[in-house]
């Protein structure tokens, strides 16, 4: 781990992750898989599947319309950080949703 992650407030499970005051969470309902982001009263939520081989959908929370969709997860996390006004390299991703996308 890098020094400056070190120094940062980090806690990871396999479905939670939080850093730099961004919480992540994963879970699995109504059919797809959700990975909410949630920093200073704001969420985003990237979707798909269950059967993890569709497009991701980004979401202003895990119930949201639909925003965007996206083949890559780089590209729906760079979108979920946009909507939350935070670096895409700042939100923790636990280890159940590294494997979203195509």
């Amino acid at each position: 781990m890098s020094d400056a992650r070190e120094n940062e407030a980090a806690t990871e499970s396999e479905t939670e992750a939080e850093r730099s005051g961004i919480a992540a969470r994963y879970e699995e309902a109504d059919g797809e898989r959700l990975l909410t982001f949630s920093a200073d009263g704001r969420d985003a939520t990237v979707a798909q599947n269950i059967d993890g081989y569709a497009m991701l959908k980004v979401r202003q929370g895990p119930t949201g319309d639909e925003l965007e969709r996206y083949y890559g997860f780089d590209m729906a996390l760079d979108h979920a950080a946009e909507l939350l006004g935070v670096d895409v390299g700042d939100l923790p991703v636990p280890d159940a949703a590294v494997d979203m996308g195509m």
